[in-house]
Order: structure tokens, then sequence, then C-alpha cells
């Protein structure tokens, strides 16, 4: 079990060492966002750019166009939020090489309620042009993603949580920016998810597998640009697709999705997101409950398209 976070802060530091020309830039959260650890190692190289957000970006784009690799880091509210317009006219308009990678992202920050639990911020960044859009399901994903993203010529949002998660790739697994993954063979129905959800889809899988339901699961941590490929053979092959995020059902994963099935080969469909509405304090146990974010809740989607799928 390990927040994806801490990965995040584990692998600056060793991209710092492999590339000096890597600086990283926070908004006095580095505590939280795990850039201290970079900051300790390479303090010449790490700037707290003060509760400044906007400022901060605009920032990282002239250390970008100096030839620096930025990676700048806050609560994914506030990158998404706060600084949203620096992000588009200053990092995404002229293709910067700037990388954000917010923390505490969806409604597992817990306590702090809905003004801090950023369920809009996928659609917001996705919706702007030349920015590549990721969201990793544990700490070997998120290694393999912030390696990937230093590597990527241009602008990159990378969304990761506070709370610990389970492993669910190996140490050595191989990330590849644009490709989705299939952990679980099946053919009965999909998953498609991103994040925190896809542990919970192999909870799922498994509860369903009891029934005697066949249910693959696709783990999609590059929601842009969207694999169209392992997506279309999904539909193609089971009929019927569930998409699960930590994230409002409008303008994330599943919404993509949709937008893709819908012009490519329309197949049966349901979101599993939070529902156009904000979160709300509680333990992040509790709130995966509370907005129908459990294991639970995907076999019960997933039956309610298999009920639609045979019946048509």
């Amino acid at each position: 079990m390990k927040a994806t976070r801490d990965a995040y802060g584990e692998m600056l530091a060793q991209l710092g060492e492999e590339n000096t020309n890597i600086v990283v830039l926070d908004a006095d959260l580095s505590g939280s966002t795990k850039t201290a650890v970079f900051a300790k190692k390479f303090p010449d190289r790490f700037f707290n750019m003060g509760i400044a957000e906007a400022n901060m970006v605009g920032t990282a784009a002239g250390l970008a166009a100096a030839g620096k690799i930025p990676f700048v880091s806050t609560f994914a509210i506030f990158a998404a939020g706060r600084a949203w317009e620096q992000i588009r006219q200053s990092v995404a308009y002229p293709k910067a090489n700037v990388k954000i990678v917010p923390t505490h992202g969806g409604v597992t920050v817990g306590e702090d309620g809905g003004t801090h639990q950023s369920v809009e911020d996928i659609a917001i960044m996705r919706a702007i042009p030349n920015m590549t859009v990721i969201v990793p399901a544990d700490a070997a994903d998120t290694r393999g993603a912030v390696a990937a993203a230093a590597d990527h010529k241009g602008p990159v949002y990378i969304r990761l949580g506070r709370n610990k998660v389970p492993a669910i790739f190996p140490d050595d697994y191989q990330f590849v920016l644009g490709k989705g993954c299939e952990i679980s063979a099946g053919n009965d129905m999909t998953f498609i998810t991103t994040g925190i959800m896809t542990a919970q889809a192999l909870q799922a899988a498994a509860l369903l597998e009891k029934e005697g339901i066949s249910a693959r699961v696709i783990h999609i941590a590059t929601i842009k640009p969207l694999d169209l490929d392992i997506v279309l053979t999904a539909a193609k092959e089971t009929g019927a697709i569930v998409t699960a995020e930590e994230h409002s059902v409008i303008g994330g994963l599943g919404s993509a999705v949709a937008e893709l099935l819908a012009e490519h080969h329309p197949t049966l469909i349901k979101r599993v997101g939070v529902l156009d509405r904000f979160g709300t304090s509680g333990k992040a146990e509790e709130l995966l409950k509370y907005f129908g974010l459990t294991p639970e809740d995907l076999v019960e989607a997933a039956k309610e398209i298999l009920a639609k799928k045979q019946s048509a």
C-alpha cells in the first residue's frame, strides 16, 4: 500500500539525479505533495512559490522557455481552478514543456470536504488543447507516468491522490503514454477504469466471477489521448461497458469513452462516478460508499448493463 503522491516524490528525486534540467515548483504544500523529497536533495532546483498558484505556473512557463523541465505541484483543486487561465494561456497555448502534477484529487481527500475535493479537474484539463491528461492507478503506474511526462515534449497533467492504494502493477511495470492496459480478461462485459477505481473494478470482477459472470478490466491511465484500439476492441468483443472514475461523470473518463463509442462503435455503456454534485466531508472509505464508488456498486452497474445487453 502506497499513495501515488509518495511514489511521485520518490520518482522526482530519482529523475532529478538523471536530468539536471528538471526543476520543481510548489505552492507552499511540498510536505503534502511530496515534492519536499526533491527539495531536500536538490534545494537549488526547488522553488517554493508560496500560495500564489497562478504566479507559480507563469514562472514554470518561463523556466520551460529557458530549457528547463518544470514540474509544478499543489492540490488538484488549486491547480485546475486557481491556475486554470495561466495553464491555458502560458503553458498549453504555446505548448510549453511544463508538467502539472497535483495531488489530493477526488473525494478521497476526505475530511477537507467539498471545497477541497476536486471532481472536475480531469474535465477541465481534458478540454484544454495540447494537454495530455494522466491518472495513475498505483505507485508503479505513477513512477512510469512521471518518467514518461519528463520525456514527453509538451504540457502534461498528472492527477494523484492523498491516500495509500493497493499495488496493481509490478515494480518493473512499463508505462506507455497513450496506451490502456488490460489487467483482467473477460468476455461478458468490460470495466474501463482509471485511478483508484481500477483496484475497485478488480474486486468487482472477482465478485462477478463467483456468479459466473466474466468481466474484463481495462485500466486507462492516459485519459487524453485516449487509447482508441483497446476501447473499441472491448466494445466489439463484450458489447457492454461500465466506466468508473473518482471524478464527475461529466467530462472525465466516462465522457471520453462514451464520445469515442458514439462516433466509432455505438455500445451499451454506464458511467460510474460522482453524479453532478460537489464532494462532502467524511472519511475516504465512507465517501466511496456515499458516492457509489465501491466494488459492490460496480457489480450492480455491471448487472444493469448486462440485463440491457441480454434484452437488446
